[in-house]
């Protein structure tokens, strides 16, 4: 099978510079960087204040054409600065990288669109980029914007379009110019859930049609289904590559985190309008009598204690928490409306809430917390998909039962066997009691 993408030791170097004393940049201090920039590309060492970071460090693999490539990582192993590169958004520091055939890529919201011209305008405009005749756009037309979705909002420019707008025609557009190969990255996360089931059924139409496709995606289910190979990068190096199962599972043995305590949320990756934000994450476990407990066990409970920062005035916006299993599956989300209560915030001004879950019956395993901040169907303030960490540990007597069975809520329940009436129709029923394992451990 031919390959259509090669990647042989490629590597991408940053340069970082120290924040000075000085307040602004004159037109001398602009020319000497770009000198200093292009004698470093021959070879020249970094100057004081400055310092190296490789995003990427000797990268190399083949994609054959057909391929389903899940990219996973932890944020900063490297993911958003290969695509790019994939993308020739950005060119490698070292190495060589072929592509063969066309490619098409949906990086982040509004790649591509130019924020003044209207959806109509940019589907033109994306188009001509990606070397379509006028007759292949205008054939192509009624049918992207069908799949978008905005028939109404086509005259208006793109910058008054919500984030879920801006997703929906640039996949839109991605998918529909019959790339040879297509890169999704975790972008469609903003999307609601009807458009991602709807977006992964078209990526798999075009998966079935022959075509190379690279996905980037937090949601390890979604790798599992979606790809024939996987691959992962830590630290800017790739690590392992080969069977997605396999190679899942190295990843979530690399994120295990059973520690507790205090997370610094300022520098994690997010999404949303900024307005406010997250700064950190508290977790304490408690027993079934309320003392503190050391580490999280099934049915204890546990205590989210959030701060949360406004930049601007905040109005009646809801907080979510949201506890994810490894594959990345959405297993319990509260949150303030559920409760009626809504969150406002002036600017500058910072706030705790508390999220206390009761009897938390998960079984021994690790898993992942998100938070969201935002008005429901109408923005998005502040997302983090991946905030913190705990592993659930077994109760005593959950020891016996859990290892063998699949599921992820010990449910507690009765277990009562009835006698056989056609044998003994008059025999008394008796009773055997097993409170504590969950009714999905009987299942096969």
């Amino acid at each position: 099978m031919t390959a259509a993408i090669t990647a042989d030791h490629v590597s991408k170097r940053f340069m970082l510079a120290s924040q000075g004393r000085e307040k602004y940049y004159a037109l001398r201090d602009v020319l000497a960087g770009s000198v200093r920039r292009w004698l470093r590309a021959g070879g020249a060492a970094p100057q004081p204040g400055e310092r190296e970071f490789w995003a990427l460090r000797d990268v190399g693999f083949e994609i054959r054409q057909g391929e389903r490539i899940g990219l996973i990582g932890r944020n900063g192993a490297g993911k958003s600065t290969l695509l790019k590169i994939l993308s020739r958004i950005t060119e490698p520091t070292t190495g060589t990288l072929r592509i063969r055939g066309r490619l098409a890529s949906l990086l982040e919201v509004g790649t591509g669109f130019h924020p003044e011209l209207t959806g109509r305008e940019n589907v033109w405009l994306s188009g001509a980029i990606h070397g379509l005749s006028r007759r292949d756009i205008a054939r192509r037309f009624d049918e992207i914007v069908a799949f978008a979705e905005v028939e109404q909002f086509l005259e208006t420019p793109v910058k008054r379009y919500s984030s879920g707008m801006y997703v929906r025609l640039a996949f839109s557009v991605a998918v529909h110019l019959d790339p040879d190969a297509l890169i999704v990255d975790e972008v469609l996360a903003v999307g609601d859930i009807h458009f991602q089931k709807k977006c992964l059924a078209k990526m798999e139409d075009v998966a079935a049609e022959g075509r190379t496709l690279i996905l980037v995606s937090h949601n390890m289910s979604t790798i599992l289904s979606m790809s024939t190979r996987c691959m992962l990068l830590d630290r800017g190096r790739l690590i392992a590559q080969g069977d997605p199962q396999a190679v899942i599972r190295q990843y979530q043995s690399s994120v295990q985190d059973t520690s507790l305590g205090q997370n610094d949320l300022t520098q994690v990756e997010r999404y949303g309008s900024g307005d406010a934000h997250f700064r950190s994450i508290a977790l304490e476990a408690r027993a079934a009598d309320g003392a503190p407990a050391e580490f999280p066990q099934t049915g204890s409970d546990l205590l989210f204690t959030v701060m949360i920062h406004a930049v601007r005035p905040v109005n009646a916006a809801t907080v979510a928490l949201i506890v994810y299993d490894e594959l990345g599956n959405r297993l319990v989300d509260v949150n303030s409306l559920i409760k009626g209560k809504a969150l406002t915030l002036g600017a500058g001004e910072t706030r705790t809430v508390v999220f206390h879950l009761h009897n938390l019956r998960l079984r021994p395993d690790l898993y992942t917390v998100g938070l969201w901040l935002g008005v429901q169907n109408v923005a998005d303030i502040d997302g983090i998909r991946y905030a913190t960490s705990f592993r659930i540990e077994a109760r005593r007597e959950d020891i016996l039962y859990t290892p063998p069975f699949p599921g992820v809520y010990m449910c507690e329940f009765d277990y009562l066997p009835q006698a056989d009436a056609a044998a003994d129709p008059g025999a008394p029923a008796s009773a055997c009691d097993a409170p504590g394992r969950s009714a999905a451990e009987s299942m096969p």
